[in-house]
This record gives C-alpha cells, structure tokens and sequence, in this order.
C-alpha cells in the first residue's frame, strides 16, 4: 500500500561499513518471533512507512518471512496477497498454515492482524504462497524477456534532489537507495508524460544485497506509475502477487514498473526486477486503487 508525496524524502547516505544479508536494517525490522507453531509476533516498524501508512512490500517482506520459518523450504516461488484493511506501525501477530508440502515446493498460507482503536482482531493482509529452492533450479533459460535500458545510476536521480518534504512525510525512502530515470519524472516537475512508466536503480540504503525476500519489498517501492499518468494521491494495492525466479546477484537491482490500463478508478502495475548480472529475478502484477479528482 503507498500513498502519494509530492516528492519522496531523502535517501540516507550509504554507510561506510556495508549491512549484510541477515544483519540489517530490513533484517531486523522483518524479524518475526515464534509464539507457538505457526504463530508469529512482530512489532512493525514506523520506518518503512510513507505518511501513515505500512508499505505493502514491507508487509509482503513480513509476511514471507513469516511463511519461510513455517514451511519446510524457505525460498518464496510464488506470493500472492490481498490487502484487507490498511496496517499501522506497531505490534501485529501472523498466523500461518501449511496447505501441502511435497519434496519440490510447499504451499502456505499466512495473515496478519493487528487490534483497532476498540479493541477488536482485524485482518489486515492475507497470502497464499509456494516456496521451493532457488538454488536447486536448472539453468535453462528461454525468454524473449530483455533488461530496460535507462542511463547510468550518476545519470539518475534520487529524491534528494527535489525539494525537501515534510518532516516524517516518508520514511521508508530514508531506507532505500533509489535512482530514478530522469524520463520517468516528468509528474515530479509538473508535467507528467501520460505514459505510467517508473524505472529506477534500487538498492537498500546500508548497503545490503538483495535476496528473495528483499525482492518482496522492491517490487512496490518506487512511486506509483499513477504519477506519470498524471494522477495525485494515495494509491492503494488491492492486490499484489509476485513471482521469484532467481536469487539476485550482488550489486543494484533494476526495477522496471508500466501501468497499460486505468479503467473503473482501478490500475494494474507490471514491475520486472533484474540483477546486476542481466537476469530477471522477480516479476509481480499489482492491481490498485486510483483516486480519479
């Protein structure tokens, strides 16, 4: 779920000594505790959050990672979410179930709740996922699919350089690295090129490699293609699911997100995730909401 800033806030600077993989910001703030079989505690932190509102990848992250402890294997394949009601920082509990587990894949499913103001459970996001192990898979590779060409990352930019936001307006940018094509950009100028493209350079902002939950996040991280359509507001996902198809190489991702179809107040986004090395590693579909006036 994300919702509209007229520019995102600033990125943090990479920090000297690089984060890694286990022993990081997104490690620590996706953590989940073992209450009992298949129930898992966690505080959800205000950090990745854009005004009010708990980015859906961050909660996919939650929520994956919740799954990858409860299923016999531990890479996602497949996960597909619905988002119920929005979630806010702070404690929630997940709930996971094991539908089948086979020698290749596992198949589960997972839910996360948290109390509202009266004091009444509320489901906030539901999955359904298929996990396997990435690196058991052959090498095979037969695809018409081709990396999206964008200028170098020092020919980018990232939020830094538009005006500075409002104080606590969006903190999940102060934790990620993103350098966006200069020719998706034109809604941050004020003149939106009507296409619903967004291409970016992404990275975590310590410095930490991706990984196939870090893939989770990144596929809704960038602003939403809305606003090159020439839309403002919040855009909220109704629905994500996103497929994991290789574990990343080091070095910066990019992402690649197209909007075809605006119809109803409804939207779809496209997103393709290549690595470092030229591989498509993760591709989702996302239906949202789009507040038309």
């Amino acid at each position: 779920m994300r919702e509209a800033a007229p520019v995102p806030a600033p990125t943090r600077t990479v920090e000297a000594v690089r984060a890694t993989i286990g022993d990081s910001e997104f490690d620590r703030d996706t953590a989940v505790t073992r209450r009992a079989p298949g129930v898992y505690d966690i505080d959800l932190s205000a950090g990745w959050t854009i005004i009010s509102a708990v980015n859906g990848g961050y909660l996919l992250a939650v929520l994956g990672r919740a799954l990858a402890d409860a299923l016999p294997h531990s890479d996602p394949f497949t996960i597909s979410a619905h988002y119920l009601t929005a979630s806010r920082p702070g404690p929630a509990v997940i709930r996971t179930d094991t539908v089948r587990t086979g020698r290749t894949l596992s198949t589960g499913q997972a839910s996360l709740f948290q109390y509202d103001e009266a004091g009444t459970e509320v489901e906030r996001i539901r999955v359904l996922a298929s996990y396997g192990d990435l690196d058991t898979l052959p090498d095979d590779v037969r695809t018409t699919a081709r990396p999206p060409v964008f200028p170098p990352m020092d020919q980018c930019f990232g939020p830094e350089a538009g005006p500075t936001p409002v104080s606590g307006s969006s903190a999940i940018a102060d934790r990620l690295m993103l350098k966006l094509d200069p020719s998706t950009l034109g809604w941050a100028l004020g003149a939106p090129s009507g296409k619903g493209e967004m291409r970016s350079w992404f990275g975590l902002a310590d410095g930490r490699d991706a990984d196939p939950l870090s893939l989770l996040l990144a596929v809704d991280a960038l602003p939403p293609t809305a606003f090159e359509i020439g839309l403002k507001g919040w855009v909220p996902t109704v629905e994500l699911t996103v497929h994991v198809r290789a574990r990343p190489a080091p070095g910066p991702l990019r992402v690649s997100i197209t909007t075809r179809n605006l119809a109803g107040g409804f939207l779809e986004e496209d997103a393709e995730i290549w690595d470092s090395a030229d591989r498509l590693v993760a591709q989702s579909r996302q239906l949202a909401r789009a507040r038309l006036s």
